[in-house]
């Protein structure tokens, strides 16, 4: 299954653009920081990570200013050019 819930801050949006079916989309850059127990030990994660909305979801998040924590839901995908991979945002609410 390919599912990612993260919670994480708008750090940028890009400008509206549209796919070539006609759907709106925003490309988005998120920024998340947590701690997390791994083998008992305590680890911090500082992380960005590219991020796409499409379709209605694009109105939701164009309202929102940067730095908004949310909570994010959706999956990965290999990114437009080939190079890294790009979270499709399916669902977001803010925290």
């Amino acid at each position: 299954m390919n599912r990612l819930v993260l919670q994480a801050s708008l750090a940028e949006r890009g400008a509206l653009r549209y796919t070539p079916a006609g759907l709106p989309a925003l490309d988005l850059q998120l920024q998340h920081e947590s701690e997390v127990s791994h083998e008992g030990q305590a680890r911090k994660v500082a992380l960005e990570m590219r991020a796409l909305v499409m379709g209605s979801m694009v109105s939701k998040v164009a309202a929102l200013p940067l730095g908004s924590a949310l909570t994010c839901s959706g999956f990965l995908a290999p990114a437009r050019n080939g190079r890294g991979i790009l979270f499709h945002i399916t669902d977001l609410a803010p925290v």
